[in-house]
């Protein structure tokens, strides 16, 4: 009898990724299970801004569209798929589902969802019991920031993931479900691994992490040999294909892009702080040791991976208002671009000052020649002089905002009031919401999570 094997698609790596590759690997990729992540700590506090202005809004549409693409052809493959679309309004995005699996006639179609990671409403209560959610970076208590909280949301890990599947679910939607929870569950579900097989869940959380960011493990933001990748206007997503002993990253053939040892060893690499621990809800991973060998073409085999206890706490992040922003552009051609660019900056601030401008942070910078790279960029002397452009960008960040309209006005009129060469782009600036982050972390037992399923008759 051959060993059993559960293929795996990574059919998104953020909301607003492309969706060709999870279109292509539902068609061809023989898959049994296609996971799509959809979410970031900012995509959450967006995502409940929306819900705030239309309370059918607050998930990821994106995922909604690819189930009308090819969630017929999905469910008669038996492929199950496995998203945190749900965001922070996971009831309307099953609702959603609903109509999709209705407008087909997806007799039996199980939606399996998962409830219980936003903590918004339960916060004050959690505060008033004395539970201070220090923030992780700097150490402050969140009741500095209460009145301005627009979302928190749980990392959780596989168990109610696994509970759907469990009950026959065909797609499981969640909210703010890690990453790799996402692929770590089908591959528990399948084989079976206990929680205490560390190793084992160790090696399903690194499929997670190879698959969950899509193209990027594929060829796409690829800093080895990015134009050895071809047909990237093609580019496929990672597959795994997982056995009892045997883990295996691979793509389809009928897309472009390359799976080689150096694509998978940068996307190992990526976020990864501690390769001896890396931190999930299910597990921490120790990589530190892996071996990454090239099979065959575009199939990469991955060995090597240990596991420990999983951490006693679940993160909380938490979104909140952190006042108001306004940015800016001015262009300055050559010669002496980069003078003229700083002249200006020059003039700005001055003006700021006399107007007494209340800024929590303002930041300068000269695309083209140092935005990125800051105090490493090359600041040759003829380099900056014949720079062809260089482009000017202010942004501040204040509590009010009518302070952060103080600086709208002062932009325009540097075309003719400042130094030559100047073009102003991008329209009239106006004032934006700042949202801030608040990482912190809460105990595994103040959080219920709950595993549904809708039957669409």
């Amino acid at each position: 009898m051959s060993e059993k094997e559960v293929v795996i698609g990574g059919g998104q790596g953020f909301w607003g990724d492309s969706p060709d590759a999870a279109i292509d690997m539902i068609k061809h990729g023989n898959l049994d299970y296609m996971s799509c992540d959809f979410l970031a700590e900012l995509t959450m506090s967006i995502m409940q801004r929306q819900k705030n202005k239309n309370p059918k809004a607050g998930y990821a549409r994106d995922f909604i569209n690819i189930l009308r693409e090819v969630g017929k052809e999905a469910f008669e493959k038996n492929i199950k798929i496995i998203s945190n679309a749900g965001g922070v309004n996971v009831e309307e995005a099953v609702n959603q589902i609903k109509n999709v699996a209705e407008e087909n006639s997806l007799r039996g179609y199980k939606i399996g969802y998962v409830l219980g990671d936003n903590l918004l409403e339960q916060l004050p209560k959690l505060m008033d019991e004395g539970y201070e959610f220090i923030n992780s970076d700097d150490g402050r208590k969140l009741s500095e920031i209460k009145d301005s909280i627009l979302n928190a949301n749980v990392y959780f890990g596989k168990e109610p993931i696994i509970a759907c599947l469990q009950r026959g679910a065909n797609v499981v939607v969640t909210g703010r479900a890690a990453d790799s929870a996402l692929f770590l569950a089908p591959l528990m579900h399948e084989f079976g691994w206990d929680n205490n097989d560390y190793d084992n869940i160790a090696r399903g959380i690194m499929v997670g992490h190879l698959l969950e960011c899509g193209g990027q493990a594929s060829g796409g933001n690829y800093d080895y040999d990015w134009r050895g990748i071809p047909n990237m206007d093609q580019l496929g997503f990672p597959i795994a294909k997982v056995t009892e002993n045997q883990t295996f990253i691979t793509k389809t053939n009928t897309s472009g892009g390359r799976v080689t040892e150096q694509t998978l060893k940068e996307q190992i690499l990526y976020e990864v702080h501690d390769p001896a621990n890396y931190i999930t809800p299910d597990i921490v991973a120790d990589i530190s040791n892996v071996e990454v060998s090239e099979f065959s073409k575009d199939c990469v085999e991955i060995k090597n991976i240990k596991g420990k206890k999983r951490p006693e706490n679940l993160k909380l992040s938490i979104g909140y208002h952190a006042g108001y922003k306004v940015e800016t552009y001015l262009c300055y051609a050559w010669p002496d671009a980069y003078e003229k660019a700083q002249y200006a900056a020059d003039i700005i601030i001055k003006k700021m000052k006399r107007k007494n401008l209340k800024a929590e942070d303002i930041r300068i910078d000269f695309l083209g020649l140092n935005a990125l790279h800051l105090d490493v960029a090359n600041m040759d002397k003829n380099l900056v002089r014949n720079m062809n452009e260089v482009v000017m960008r202010i942004a501040i960040r204040t509590l009010s905002k009518d302070e952060a309209k103080k600086i709208i006005p002062e932009i325009a009129p540097l075309q003719l009031n400042g130094p030559p060469g100047s073009s102003f782009f991008g329209g009239r600036s106006a004032v934006q919401d700042v949202i801030g982050l608040w990482p912190t972390f809460i105990p595994r037992n103040m959080v219920n999570l709950t595993s549904n399923i809708l039957e669409v008759k």
